[in-house]
């Protein structure tokens, strides 16, 4: 019997004719099979009929197969393209806990369209070239009401656009949707901020993306915060990670006090105006953040507040990674990460430098060298490397500043030390920790007379800047020009520490 496929209330309806016809056709198959096995079995051109019924088969099949290939079935048609996403963001104006995971879903379902809708595409056109693919990182406000997140995501879907991400940042009036998305590489940024806004976004702002973007948020901020606890340096660039491109500057706890009503008017907690966000230091200080070109929101604040927060938690640290290297000579060295606690140790070393090799240092008067170190060795603004010998005396310095958006290397090392190779092996860890950081160049400020300095950075074999002004030489070195840059040279044997 046949599967009943129509229903009445719910419930299948029984069709008693179709079950007399379909007994009628059993019936007369059986009969006209007695019938043929008589003629086979007792008339005399019973093999002459058998052989007969089936060349008149295997003609039938044979016809049937050209009639096929002759006339091919056409397509099935109708509308397949990609359907705008079911579900809307259901949050109120002043509700905010449940619109990511919504707005996720809602990216999700819009994506499996998009891209059932290319795959479709492809298959209907299988000689067409495929464009490259492209990765955009886009950011644009939208009202908070029913729908309005669905309509932006089939603009989307219509330029053929997949969602890979999607977040979202509450404000008081409308929110703001991040996200990441992989578009056709025909399709410029243009043709998909116009779309957006005619989806009702506004203040978009869109940029190329890499894959580095492909980590979700949550698991971004974990690695930052990871970072953070290893490391008190680490703190300025996990903020510019965290943030996109920003300037980000510290300004110590006595500069701040120095101007009075501004240490008062912040707040514990801090300060957001529009694009710039002020943050407790955890030494006491206070860090600023701008960003010019996008408005910070209250979500990017509490996560950089909450980075901020965990690093004064924990205090002032730093790995306690050691190497040590045999010299030329013969002399074994330590090279290891330096913080407050070895600023006895450095101001000795000044004292056995001459006011020479100081002045190069520090471009000023050397009576004043000693007041730098305790900023020089703060892991706050930067990364210190120390060059200890075996009876435990420092004789060699290697500073990585963080300076805004740039970086600064310097050095020092004590005179009785100095052409043994010392200043090339901290210049190479320090710009290696540079590339490590993210950072797109280094520079050096020394005098024009300093060759020692000079041939260091000429020795890292990349792209160099020089700008001299009144006997003040600026060496600037691009990292991105070299990708092995990261490896420290090697100017002895390498010993277990």
């Amino acid at each position: 019997m046949s599967d009943v496929t129509r229903a009445r209330h719910g419930r299948p309806v029984h069709h008693w004719r179709r079950d007399l016809v379909e007994l009628a056709a059993l019936f007369t198959a059986v009969a006209v099979a007695d019938v043929v096995a008589d003629l086979v079995g007792h008339g005399p051109d019973g093999p002459v009929l058998l052989a007969i019924s089936a060349l008149a088969l295997v003609a039938t099949a044979g016809f049937h197969t050209w009639w096929s290939r002759r006339h091919g079935h056409a397509p099935p048609t109708g509308d397949t393209g990609a359907r705008p996403a079911a579900r809307l963001r259901q949050t109120g104006p002043t509700g905010s806990s449940g619109t990511e995971s919504e707005a996720t879903s809602t990216a999700t379902s819009t994506s499996t369209s998009t891209s059932a809708s290319e795959s479709e595409q492809s298959s209907a056109t299988p000689d067409a070239v495929a464009e490259p693919a492209a990765l955009w990182r886009m950011r644009t406000t939208v009202r908070d009401a029913p729908g309005s997140l669905a309509a932006l995501c089939t603009a989307l879907a219509g330029k053929q656009v997949d969602i890979l991400s999607l977040q979202t940042h509450p404000l008081a009036e409308g929110t703001v949707d991040e996200f990441l998305l992989r578009a056709p590489g025909a399709v410029e940024a243009s043709e998909i901020t116009r779309a957006v806004s005619l989806a009702g976004g506004s203040g978009t702002w869109i940029e190329r993306a890499d894959a580095h973007d492909l980590v979700d948020a949550p698991t971004r901020v974990l690695g930052l915060a990871t970072r953070t606890a290893l490391d008190a340096a680490e703190l300025p660039l996990a903020l510019r990670q965290l943030l996109g491109r920003c300037t980000i500057r510290s300004l110590p706890a006595n500069v701040v006090a120095g101007k009075g009503r501004e240490q008062e008017a912040l707040p514990v907690e801090g300060a957001l105006e529009d694009t710039v966000m002020r943050l407790r230091a955890p030494e006491g200080g206070v860090i600023t953040v701008e960003r010019p070109y996008l408005p910070f929101t209250p979500t990017e604040f509490a996560r950089a507040r909450a980075l901020v927060e965990l690093d004064a938690r924990l205090g002032p640290r730093i790995p306690r990674s050691q190497d040590v290297l045999t010299l030329p000579e013969g002399n074994a060295i330590t090279v290891r990460r330096a913080d407050t606690g070895d600023l006895d140790a450095a101001r000795e070393m000044h004292e056995r430098c001459s006011a020479r090799t100081l002045g190069m240092r520090y471009h000023g008067p050397v009576g004043d060298a000693d007041r730098y170190l305790n900023h020089l060795l703060s892991p706050r603004f930067g990364r210190t490397l120390a060059v200890q010998t075996a009876s435990g005396r420092i004789v060699g310095l290697g500073h990585l500043l963080w300076d805004g958006d740039e970086t600064e290397v310097a050095l020092l090392v004590e005179d009785d030390w100095q052409r043994r190779g010392i200043g090339n092996e901290l210049l190479g860890r320090l710009v290696g920790m540079a590339v490590e950081a993210g950072c797109e160049s280094v520079y050096a400020v020394t005098q024009a007379s300093n060759t020692g300095m000079v041939a260091a950075m000429r020795g890292l074999d990349l792209p160099l800047d020089y700008q001299i002004e009144e006997g003040t030489l600026v060496v600037t070195a691009r990292l991105g020009a070299s990708a092995g840059v990261a490896e420290v040279t090697e100017f002895g044997k390498a010993e277990a520490p």
